[in-house]
């Protein structure tokens, strides 16, 4: 059993502005000093989380992508995080896994904020995608999706980690900051929350709250309102020892999801 070593990104995004944002980040990246295994950036870290997807959106494997490549092989790190991609007619809030060989997984969003009227603009994802590295199973998930522990639940333990990247505004604070150690608990998991701060083109403002919760529901990590970038160490015997001392999933709710 592998210890697991992520770096969360908490930083301010300018608006709209892909190019800003990449070279902002580059920068934040190679400031870093810890030798991570995963960096992990916010949902739409290279324009903020904005509606205007036919001007902003790009195909895979243009300049996101290729960004992201670039990092992970320069930090010798997976680098993950959500951008506006656009395939034939439709937009989707994708979520990229790059790994330092060029290795691309992608999860689409699939619950769409219709408050902001995301389900408007964007195509619902239909798959969940869980991805594997040092031995550690992880599934990524986008914002709006934490509010719906059925998509999320833990099948049988078939991830270990559960990670929410996001642009999470102030105003419903609390609700993250109950949530991400809820999952943890009912799943048998840690939890990742990675979110933006500072303030979007529409004036929303967001406080951050960046965090990592054990099994227990206890918080591990706590990055606060401003920027902050931060290392954690995962612990797998922890986990597994749990899992065999409170073996709580074998009696979880049989279901499927439409």
């Amino acid at each position: 059993m592998q210890d697991l070593t992520v770096t969360l990104v908490q930083t301010e995004l300018y608006w709209e502005n892909i190019q800003a944002n990449l070279s902002e980040l580059e920068e934040k990246l190679w400031s870093v000093q810890d030798n991570a295994d995963l960096i992990v950036l916010p949902e739409m870290f290279n324009t903020g989380f904005t509606m205007n997807a036919p001007t902003l959106a790009e195909p895979m494997n243009l300049t996101t992508t290729k960004w992201m490549k670039q990092m992970a092989a320069q930090k010798q790190a997976v680098i993950c995080g959500s951008f506006i991609v656009k395939e034939k007619d439709n937009f989707y809030n994708r979520f990229l896994w790059v790994t330092p060989e060029g290795q691309v997984r992608y999860y689409d969003k699939r619950h769409l904020f219709r408050m902001a009227k995301e389900h408007e603009t964007f195509s619902m994802g239909k798959e969940k995608l869980i991805v594997e590295l040092k031995g550690w199973k992880v599934c990524p998930l986008v914002c709006y999706d934490l509010r719906f522990p059925v998509w999320s639940r833990n099948v049988k333990n078939e991830y270990d980690i559960l990670l929410y990247v996001a642009n999470w505004p102030a105003a419903r604070q609390s609700a993250w900051n109950t949530l991400l150690p809820a999952r943890a608990v009912e799943n048998l998991c840690y939890t990742i929350g990675v979110n933006r701060c500072g303030e979007d083109g529409k004036g929303i403002a967001y406080q951050g709250d960046s965090r990592i919760d054990d099994f227990y529901g206890n918080n591990l990590l706590h990055l606060g309102k401003e920027e902050s970038i931060s290392t954690f160490e995962f612990d797998k015997e922890k986990l597994e020892k749990y899992r065999q001392k409170f073996p709580a999933y074998l009696d979880a709710d049989r279901f499927e999801i439409d």
